[in-house]
């Protein structure tokens, strides 16, 4: 069995920086939780991890994400605002 997960989107190609289902469980409690009010999280926020690790594997500038990925905009935004809180 491979160490790579399944994915949400089956189009996407995993990367050898993806994020496994283990370790998803294991980071996953840390991340913040929606407060219920205000713009509902649209995104996967696993994908936005397989992002960041992606650039701090390979790294590649933040504009040269592949396309599979989400904006580089929205990653970095993620990255920036969880460096400001101290969770990165």
């Amino acid at each position: 069995m491979s160490r790579l997960p399944t994915i949400d989107n089956p189009h996407r190609k995993s990367y050898p920086s993806d994020l496994s289902d283990a370790e998803w469980a294991i980071i996953k409690p840390f991340l913040p939780t929606p407060k219920g009010f205000g713009h509902p999280v649209e995104v996967d926020l696993r994908e936005i991890l397989n992002a960041i690790f992606y650039v701090q594997r390979t790294g590649c500038q933040w504009e040269m994400l592949p396309h599979d990925l989400p904006p580089y905009t929205t990653v970095y935004g993620y990255f920036q605002k969880w460096q400001r809180k101290g969770i990165w």
